[in-house]
């Protein structure tokens, strides 16, 4: 494996949820202690199963793993790192400030930017603290801070007091201003990041176009802020001898090679290295050893007779597409993490909606733009538009900058200038061009693909950025309102679908966002399972061990999560086009 060879101390493996992270991380650790390397496994993933894999308690203490010499775990709790963070934010100031307002400090701390922080906050020890780690010769992390995170943390260091003097806007800031250790050390600890002799990056994707854009972003966005030794691992990649006959199986091969010719430049100079698709589920050392042991083989063991799936009785979209369409019009709003689909099933949506006579207008923020393509035509009664962040957050800045920032000396306009390169910024500004979309919403339907996620409206919530000045201007004209918040709340109005996969860490982010939305008093509609294996018909062996893996998920999703919920197969074709389209909708 390329990422393997002369590997310097530290290796973040970073990636989107379900790609393959943690289970890449274990098995890379597991190969350097084999190699006789003393080496520490750290996990900062909320959605984390190193303890799973392992088969023992971990926790947030270094952990000897008694089956594998000189090899030790640590698992640190974002959220419990992010609730002592709080703690010692608002802790001081509970019982001196009116309740309301330290209520509004809980809020703006309860996002995922403090969660990011804590994280950080609580591993910059191991990236630092020689001592600390003295006995290790390589420190392998599951999941690298992102380049959000470190952006955070790169800007300037009088946020607390610049937040108490009110001359900020509706940022990132808030988080910010309860960091307790010396920013030096914060310095020290991108410095060691970025530092190619002693740390590499290993990006984690699928042979999905989707997941390659979302690597290819994030390959750029950390090498723009100095972390440029990296590697490229396309995990889960289908081997063409197991297919078979299987149509579907074949069909996937074909899709995971084209994706895989098109490879975005960015990632086509990087050190590459392949991983098959695996038929088992990644517990246990066993499995593990196989994992980058067989990554060269080409095709996995395979049991002798692969058991039947049982036929799974679930509602398909269609079914959410016939309540959505009873109301006549409202706002249609599809969440999730990047690489599970949330354009394709926003495109499916509008189109059988469109389809029925009734008015849509689909939007998206998507960065890649990959909008028209899905769509591959036009449709009478379908309107389609994209925000483009760039542009609606340069408009931004400029409003803030002429308003907030016309009374302020050259030093306030200066630090206010950094809190607008805040990369919550752009989150904030994206939601304001939403919020103009949203109005049409009484009338049509608007569906909207990448929507502000709950961390976003939890920012905005918390601080009153529009929605709480517009409510005291209002309340003291005795005058009927509706701000873009109250209509996000308001079930009747607006339906959010939570998008994610039949996988373990999809399932688990999704949760998450659940979280996170019902915080910002907005209740999600319901979710829908995608591209599941399970779902569809399939005779390759591989692809139906890998459906009795999912019945576990799907069943979290339906008893646990949802109250509403849809599961749509993996289909054999693409889901480009129309007529495609509405059979991805069921009709």
């Amino acid at each position: 494996m390329k990422f393997l060879d002369l590997p310097p101390r530290f290796l973040f493996f970073t990636g989107k949820g379900g790609v393959g992270k943690t289970s890449i991380a274990c098995a890379t650790a597991l190969e350097l202690a084999g190699r006789g390397q003393r080496v520490l496994l750290v996990s900062t993933d909320p959605a984390s199963n190193v303890a799973q894999v392992f088969g023992l308690p971990i926790g947030n203490q270094i952990t000897p793993v008694p089956a594998v010499h000189k090899l030790s775990a640590l698992e640190i709790d974002p959220q419990a790192a992010a609730q002592a963070y709080r703690d010692r934010i608002v802790g001081p100031v509970r019982g001196l400030l009116p309740e309301s307002v330290v209520k509004g400090i809980e809020e703006q701390l309860s996002g995922a930017c403090t969660t990011e922080i804590a994280a950080f906050d609580e591993f910059t020890a191991l990236l630092t603290d020689a001592a600390l780690t003295a006995d290790f010769d390589h420190i392998v992390f599951d999941t690298a801070p992102t380049g959000h995170t470190i952006r955070l943390l790169q800007l300037p260091g009088a946020w607390s007091g610049f937040l108490e003097a009110g001359k900020g806007d509706a940022s990132c800031l808030g988080p910010l201003a309860g960091l307790e250790k010396q920013r030096s050390q914060y310095q020290a600890a991108v410095a060691a990041l970025a530092d190619p002799a002693h740390t590499r990056l290993v990006l984690v994707a699928r042979a999905q176009a989707a997941t390659l854009r979302e690597a290819a972003r994030t390959h750029s966005e950390l090498a723009a802020i100095g972390l440029s030794q990296q590697s490229l691992v396309i995990n889960g990649v289908f081997p063409p001898a197991a297919a078979g006959g299987d149509p579907l199986a074949q069909a996937l091969v074909s899709r995971e090679q084209a994706a895989l010719d098109r490879l975005p430049a960015a990632l086509a100079a990087l050190p590459t290295d392949r991983i098959d698709l695996q038929p088992f589920n990644l517990v246990g050392l066993p499995a593990l050893r196989q994992l980058l042991a067989g990554a060269a083989i080409g095709t996995p063991e395979l049991p002798a007779v692969a058991p039947a799936v049982p036929t799974i009785q679930a509602p398909g979209l269609s079914a959410l597409v016939d309540d959505i369409a009873a109301q006549g019009h409202g706002l249609v709003m599809l969440m999730g993490k990047g690489g599970v689909g949330k354009t394709t099933l926003a495109a499916a949506v509008a189109v059988a909606l469109a389809q029925r006579g009734m008015p849509v207008h689909l939007t998206t923020s998507d960065p890649a733009a990959h909008l028209a393509e899905t769509l591959d035509g036009s449709l009478e009664h379908l309107t389609v538009s994209r925000i483009d962040p760039h542009e609606v957050t340069e408009r931004y800045r400029a409003q803030v900058l002429a308003s907030k920032g016309a009374g302020l000396d050259a030093a306030a306009r200066a630090m206010l200038e950094e809190d607008l390169r805040s990369p919550c910024t752009e989150e904030i500004a994206v939601f304001q061009a939403f919020s103009r979309v949203i109005r049409e919403a009484g009338s049509h339907f608007v569906v909207m693909d990448t929507a502000p996620t709950g961390h976003t409206l939890l920012l905005l919530d918390a601080t009153g950025a529009y929605h709480r000045d517009i409510a005291r201007q209002m309340a003291a004209r005795h005058t009927h309102f509706t701000t873009p918040m109250m209509q996000l709340q308001d079930p009747r109005q607006t339906k959010v679908l939570i998008v994610t996969l039949a996988e373990t860490t999809p399932v688990l982010e999704a949760a998450q966002l659940q979280a996170d939305l019902r915080r910002a008093g907005i209740e999600p509609w319901a979710w829908v399972i995608n591209n599941s294996v399970a779902a569809a018909h399939v005779s390759a062996p591989l692809l139906l061990q890998r459906a009795h893996s999912e019945l576990r998920e799907i069943q979290a999703v339906t008893t646990e999560h949802a109250r509403r919920y849809a599961l749509v197969p993996l289909l054999q074709d693409e889901p480009i086009g129309v007529a495609r389209l509405l059979q991805l909708a069921g009709y």
